[in-house]
């Protein structure tokens, strides 16, 4: 008999979460008929087609230039999405929106990603290269089949010699990157940039990636070992960020406890400084099996995804592969 929360998460209504519980929760293999049929039902029912319903001929949504700026419809935060919810990589209006954040937001020369575009080229302005940004360009074009491009290689590597992993430097580093905005290359840290970076890595499966991208993994992930996900790492009786304890889905350029654990079971990474964010995790759980949404985008994206306060699937589904792993 499957359990009724696995049931919920099958239904059909929301084919993202259908294949995804499918595949990593039940490791059913692509092939499998009903896997085949819930990819097939991501590009023609829910939130993935309505997303691509508003997109621009030239593959952007909203305003092309505000692609970053307009906060959350511009076509960094569609693809994003898009990449979360497991939009097919072979359909053509994915290509064609990846090529343009790869066109705009791209800076040519270092490959990080930028908030805006030059006004001389149309590519990333390489002022505008913020970390958190490139972290989610990177996951978004692996899970949409971009890997193996050259140019998402050069963001790969982008993250493996500039993303830092410190926790509060004496002296803030040195060089053209470090020296544009506090809050992303100050004294320490940003945390939202290590968040998406280690997400962007984690992405690469672990047969294909480099020693430099496996070292650059360990170092972000004892990063938030040493915050225990959540905490203040110079005290670790305070929490650093309550919002990270409210959960939600997408987060954008935001992160969360949840977020976070699921990448690290997704490498299968055992620490036991992992124990109270798992508690706090297991602790949120309702009588009937679920996770509850507390933190949405809604109003804000083109596509309202589940409602603030009730049972999400997205959180469930993600939550139950933390548990699986840490239990």
């Amino acid at each position: 008999m499957i359990n009724p929360v696995i049931e919920w998460l099958l239904e059909e209504d929301n084919p993202s979460v259908r294949y995804l519980t499918l595949t990593s929760l039940l490791n059913r293999p692509l092939n499998d008929p009903e896997v085949e049929s819930a990819k097939e039902a991501i590009m023609k029912e829910g939130v993935v087609p309505q997303i691509l319903a508003e997109q621009n001929e030239d593959g952007s949504w909203g305003i092309p230039k505000k692609f970053y700026r307009d906060k959350y419809g511009g076509t960094v935060w569609n693809l994003l999405i898009l990449a979360e919810l497991a939009a097919d990589p072979d359909d053509q209006r994915i290509k064609k929106a990846c090529e343009f954040i790869l066109q705009h937001s791209q800076e040519p020369m270092g490959g990080g990603f930028s908030i805006d575009e030059s006004a001389k080229t149309g590519a990333g302005l390489a002022s505008g290269v913020i970390p958190c940004l490139t972290g989610n360009m990177v996951y978004s074009l692996i899970k949409l089949g971009y890997l193996n491009d050259e140019r998402v290689r050069q963001a790969i590597n982008w993250i493996v010699k500039y993303q830092r992993s410190d926790d509060g430097a004496v002296q803030a580093p040195e060089g053209d990157f470090y020296a544009r905005y506090e809050m992303c290359w100050g004294r320490h840290s940003c945390h939202m940039g290590v968040a998406k970076a280690l997400k962007a890595l984690a992405a690469v499966p672990p047969d294909l990636r480099t020693s430099g991208q496996s070292q650059k993994i360990d170092e972000l992930c004892e990063y938030f070992l040493n915050h225990h996900i959540y905490k203040k790492s110079h005290n670790l009786n305070e929490t650093a960020r309550p919002g990270w304890l409210r959960f939600g889905f997408p987060l954008m350029y935001q992160t969360d406890a949840v977020e976070l654990l699921d990448i690290f079971a997704g490498l299968q990474i055992r620490d036991s400084r992992l124990a109270d964010a798992i508690e706090i995790v297991k602790g949120k759980r309702t009588k009937d099996g679920k996770w509850k949404m507390n933190n949405s985008f809604n109003g804000k994206t083109l596509v309202d995804i589940e409602k603030k306060g009730q049972p999400s699937k997205w959180i469930t589904l993600k939550a139950t592969r933390i548990l699986n792993t840490y239990e």
